[in-house]
């Protein structure tokens, strides 16, 4: 097994699951900031995770379409060591998101077809890192966690990665071998995958997402 694929564990909501996110391997740990999702946490409750998150787990903001009054907030109250961008942020805003908080961004981009990757090469300038993401169906009302993938396929050559990327859209313990396989992703992004209901983390699960990712 090789340690090279590095895993984000997102949508974590308790002390015992960031725990168990490092106890299993896992290189990021991802706080929601959205108020439509089930994986949603206040400022305090990011506040007590991430002042506890162990040593070696970087703790990534999950936020969306957001204006500086909350990042503002966000980033006095929660110690950080990233933020992503999951919403229909431009270029210029990603650039002036990182430029105004020093911390490194994560843009997501979601991918349905092959028309999509084209905003890979509009992103890459201005971003540290790229989520590569299954795009959400019309009208949904989150715009990742949706337990959805995408032609994995479509990332076969990686001809387009002049940043690191990561693959996130409908992994699972049981498909992140294979999607690595396919695509060649050295790192990976879960949420859903390792769920009983939507929001409700089953830890057990994190071990052999992580093994597998690595397999």
């Amino acid at each position: 097994m090789s340690d090279s694929v590095a895993v984000k564990i997102c949508g974590l909501r308790t002390a015992a699951d960031v725990d168990a996110a490092a106890d299993a391997g896992a290189r990021y740990c991802g706080f929601v900031f959205f108020e439509k999702s089930p994986r949603n946490v206040t400022l305090e409750l990011a506040c007590a995770l991430a002042t506890g998150t162990p040593v070696g787990l970087a703790r990534v903001a999950l936020v969306v379409n957001p204006d500086d009054v909350f990042l503002d907030a966000l980033t006095d109250a929660v110690p950080l060591d990233m933020l992503q961008l999951h919403g229909r942020e431009t270029p210029e805003r990603v650039a002036e998101i990182k430029s105004r908080y020093r911390l490194p961004v994560m843009k997501a981009i979601g991918i349905a077809g092959a028309e999509d990757l084209a905003a890979i090469d509009l992103y890459a300038p201005v971003c540290d890192q790229l989520l590569i993401d299954a795009k959400p169906p019309e009208g949904a009302d989150l715009p990742g966690g949706n337990g959805l993938a995408f032609d994995w396929q479509l990332l076969a050559d990686r001809k387009y990665w002049t940043r690191p990327w990561m693959l996130a859209g409908g992994l699972t313990p049981d498909n992140v071998a294979e999607a690595v396989r396919r695509t060649g992703a050295r790192q990976v992004d879960v949420s859903s995958g390792l769920e009983t209901s939507p929001g409700e983390k089953d830890s057990s699960l994190f071990s052999s997402f992580v093994q597998n990712a690595r397999a």
